[in-house]
Order: C-alpha cells, then structure tokens, then sequence
C-alpha cells in the first residue's frame, strides 16, 4: 500500500482564492523561517535574437546544507528522503483534487513558485496523467502562470515524488512576459494551429497551441492538455507503452495557457551548468560568476542544444 499525506487542509480551497491563499502563505512562511528563498542577481544575455535573463546565485549555504542533510537522513534509514512525504504543514499552500496538493517550494529563486505535488507517492520519471492535467489546469484557471515539468533527472529534477510546478506571470524581468514566448507565438501562427517547431532552436522539440478558455473547466482542460501532450510525446519520438507507466526518455514540459513546449533531454548540465525546465523559457541559473562568463562565450542556446538533442536550423 502506498503511503499518502494527510489531507486535511490548512484553508480549504474556493475558487478565485489560490492566488490570495499563496500570497498569505508565502508571507507566513517567510516570517516563521520555513521558507528560505535564494537571493540572485540577474544579467540579461542575447542569443541569436532571444534575450535570456540569467540569474546568478548569491547565497547557495541554505540549500547545500538541506541537501546534505537529506543524503545524511537517506544513509541512515536506508531510504530515500522525501521532503513530500510527510510534508512541511508551514508550506502547505492548499488542497487541489483529490489526487494533488499545492505546497510553496521551500528553496525558491522566483517569487511564489508554486509546487503541484500527487498526495501518494508516484515517481518522476512517470508519465503524466489525466489527474496531473487537471490538478494543474485547477491552479492555471486560478492565475495567469507558466507551468512546467521536470521529466526525470537528466531534465533537471532534484526529488522523485512527481510534482509539476508553476510561476505567477510576468515570468521574471524586462519586456517580454516568458523570454522564449515570442519565438512559440510566431513558429504557432506559421503552423496554422498544429503542432509546430522554431526554425531559431538548434534542438529537438515540439510545440502545440492550447486555448486559453478551456480552462472555465479544469475537468475538459485535462483532457484537451493530456491529447496535445501525448500528441508532443510522439512528435519529437518519445514513445509510451500502455503498458507501462515508466517514461522511455527524460523531457521538459512547459506550459502556458496559450501553448504547450516539449523538448527531450539527453543531459542533466553542461559544464557543470545545470539545466531545468526554466532553461527552455528563457531563465537560466548560474551558481558563480565563472558560470557565467561561460555562457556568454558558449551562449544560451549551445548550452540549450548540448542538454537536449541537437538538429540542424530550417
């Protein structure tokens, strides 16, 4: 039997309050310590027409320290720790189906960077589901966001218990709303509304239009994300077996309410410069200023196409 989390929620969610209720536990958290954001500073680099925000970390002790306490707590009992399982009530943001939970993510770069997490243990490297879908497209009706899922750890995910996640939008800083948007918008309008690629990514990848008024019903909006995802899945030859629910590669998702993006990944980082579904939207994250002269000389989109699979420009 697999172990759940408890479900009685802090505040129970209404409709319209997600937003509000991430807000106040945001606020909350910061003040009893429980969560611990990462202080950056950031540069704008331009890559072949596309301004990414690049963010250098500051201050990284916190989270080096967490991770080497949770490998100690995983030598000692022998399995592997699971901050989801139970979770840290003073994160807990709200309850969403009866298959999902929000929690805010403890160690955040970005402002209110939600966690969608399954309350009974489901591995990461699965593929997503109808449940998934319609757990994340409740907290996309709720506010404007971008969503996005690690696809096993060569796609950047650092726990196993499967959990999408998602950003309020404006996505972090300057003119553009996601750095790599306009470069989806223009490849969607050329494509006629069917599943479309950017001749401006050297690498592999897939991209489908979604409408944005699905989501007046969470439930029909699963279903309409699950086809385009699986019709993704099979554009860039990421194969699933019906039979099993195990990934047969690692990917990164990323959603929006206008589109979905999908590119599969071959490597977790590139010298030494980790790469996660962020990446793919136009913010990257350097831990040192080394790091970051490195991208500049290699550039964003080399890192990009060494972490995926390469293809010759159109």
């Amino acid at each position: 039997m697999s172990e759940e989390v408890p479900t009685t929620p802090a505040m129970p969610l209404a409709p319209g309050m997600l937003l509000e209720r991430l807000k106040t536990q945001t606020e909350y958290a910061l003040r009893c310590g429980a969560l611990q954001s990462i202080p950056t500073d950031y540069e704008f680099v331009e890559s072949d027409s596309i301004r990414f925000l690049v963010r250098i970390l500051t201050n990284l002790t916190r989270k080096d320290e967490a991770q080497q306490e949770q490998a100690q707590k995983t030598a000692v009992s022998g399995k592997e720790f699971n901050p989801f399982l139970p979770y840290e009530e003073d994160l807990f943001v709200a309850d969403i189906s009866p298959t999902h939970l929000c929690l805010l993510n403890k160690y955040n770069v970005v402002e209110h960077h939600l966690l969608i997490i399954t309350r009974a243990f489901e591995a990461q490297d699965t593929w997503l589901t109808l449940q998934d879908f319609e757990a994340l497209a409740v907290c996309m009706a709720e506010f404007e966001g971008l969503a996005f899922y690690n696809g096993g750890k060569l796609a950047g995910a650092s726990q196993r218990h499967k959990h999408l996640q998602i950003v309020p939008l404006p996505f972090g800083l300057g003119d553009a709303r996601i750095p790599i948007e306009p470069e989806l918008v223009k490849a969607l309008a050329q494509s006629q509304g069917s599943i479309a690629q950017s001749s401006s990514f050297p690498f592999v990848h897939a991209i489908a239009p979604l409408e944005p008024q699905w989501l007046d019903s969470p439930t029909q909006a699963a279903c309409h994300y699950l086809e385009r995802y699986q019709r993704l899945l099979e554009a860039v030859g990421l194969s699933q077996d019906k039979e099993s629910s195990q990934q047969s590669g690692a990917y990164n998702l990323l959603v929006a309410r206008e589109w979905m993006f999908l590119i599969p990944r071959s490597r977790e980082s590139f010298q030494s410069i980790a790469i996660n579904s962020l990446g793919f939207a136009g913010a990257l994250l350097v831990r040192n200023a080394e790091q970051m002269q490195f991208l500049k000389e290699v550039s964003p989109l080399t890192i990009l196409q060494n972490v995926a699979y390469s293809h010759p420009k159109n």
